[in-house]
């Protein structure tokens, strides 16, 4: 049963969504809204969505908001939505990532559903303190890793979780850009601005950005836990305070007897030719998988000593985890803004098992507070293992001594 039927087999009204940032000219704010709606289960009725009263009601009139539910602040939203009879259920929060940690707890301390952005926030104590007022809130918390969402990423999850693909022994994860190639912030570049700041973006430039997604896919793909990690980061352009380029060797923990699998991660903003090249390969003792984002709807798999096979979305091979996050038939392309909307549907069928007392489907998949803890730890331990000179560095900062 696909996500859009086992919802429809449960039919709530639409869960009436709240959005901090993402006002005019952002993009993200519109890519939420877009992936909110695509299945239909929410409503956008209101918003915070700049930093300024003034912009945010203008970006609210632009979105047909009713004026009195253009807030000119996060604070005073999930104060005035909260004592609403029709008040918002879940908000998003699509903000750079120095507002995730207050944002969130705002609505987390009135018991409004969080859809966040990723990274969880922007120092890794202040990830711990929100895990533990989400573990004492009485809402749901999703972090929108989205590539997550796309069919073939839980195809490869359950062939790995079937043991096609035998013991998992090498695991490698890339994410190259080249937008950052110039120093596009000294023009005043917004989006260029809050990722080079370390007051807004963190300790992590393309690590923080897309590394923590690179690294984020192959754990969900594996099921591997990191154990410890060596890092070499490089600011390549002249005066950027944030890395932009990383390599980044990993050790993931023993599973089930296994012996540890070992895994490579390249993130970098500045490898002209490259767009949003994410791309993920595991090998294991009896095969092996790759996917990349350019062609997000193939899945390549390698039977140790046979041809290779491609499994395409909804297509022969396919099983029923991808199943059941297809839209479409295949031939017909689903991508980036689909996957989005998978985990917005997952969020929806979530926070309606909640609001019914049912507990939730365990095919019910999203990334939680527990993956953003261990994303804003990977940054941290990748920026300490390199001020270490690439030295063995456990999340948390434990050195693990030398390689």
């Amino acid at each position: 049963m696909s996500i859009e039927a086992s919802a429809e087999a449960a039919r709530v009204p639409r869960i009436r969504l709240g959005m901090v940032g993402g006002g005019t000219g952002a993009f993200i704010g519109a890519v939420h809204r877009i992936a909110a709606r695509l299945d239909d289960h929410f409503d956008l009725v209101a918003g915070a969505l700049s930093s300024t009263p003034e912009k945010s009601a203008e970006s609210g009139r632009a979105l047909g908001l009713d004026s009195d539910r253009c807030y000119g602040s996060f604070a005073e939203m999930a104060r005035r939505e909260a004592g609403r009879a029709d008040g918002i259920e879940a908000v998003s929060i699509v903000t750079p990532n120095h507002v995730h940690f207050d944002a969130a707890v705002a609505f987390l301390e009135q018991g409004i559903h969080v859809i966040c952005d990723k990274p969880l926030t922007s120092t890794l104590e202040d990830a711990v303190k929100l895990k533990r007022i989400a573990e004492r809130s009485n809402a749901l918390f999703v972090l929108t890793h989205n590539y997550t969402g796309y069919p073939m990423i839980r195809q490869a999850r359950a062939m790995v979780e079937a043991g096609d693909l035998g013991d998992i022994r090498v695991v490698q994860a890339e994410y190259p850009q080249d937008w950052l190639t110039d120093a596009v912030e000294q023009s005043g570049q917004k989006q260029a601005l809050w990722r080079t700041d370390p007051a807004k973006s963190g300790a992590g430039g393309s690590t923080g950005d897309i590394g923590t997604h690179a690294f984020n896919l192959a754990c969900f793909v594996t099921g591997l836990e990191l154990d410890s990690l060596a890092a070499d980061l490089d600011s390549f352009v002249p005066g950027r305070r944030l890395d932009d380029n990383a390599h980044v060797l990993m050790r993931f923990k023993a599973k089930g007897g296994q012996k540890p699998a070992k895994g490579m991660l390249w993130s970098s903003q500045v490898a002209p030719g490259n767009e949003n090249g994410l791309k993920l390969r595991v090998y294991g003792s009896r095969g092996g998988i790759e996917w990349t984002q350019a062609d997000p709807n193939y899945l390549w798999y390698t039977p140790f000593g046979e041809p290779k096979r491609l499994i395409t979305r909804a297509g022969a091979g396919a099983g029923i985890a991808a199943g059941r996050v297809t839209r479409i038939p295949s031939g017909h392309p689903e991508g980036y803004l689909e996957a989005f909307a998978t985990l917005y549907s997952e969020a929806a069928l979530a926070i309606n098992a909640r609001k019914s007392g049912r507990p939730v489907d365990p095919a019910v998949v999203y990334p939680t507070i527990e993956d953003g803890v261990m994303g804003v730890a990977f940054v941290e331990a990748c920026v300490e293992s390199s001020r270490r000179n690439g030295e063995w560095v456990s999340p948390g900062g434990a050195s693990t001594g030398p390689a």
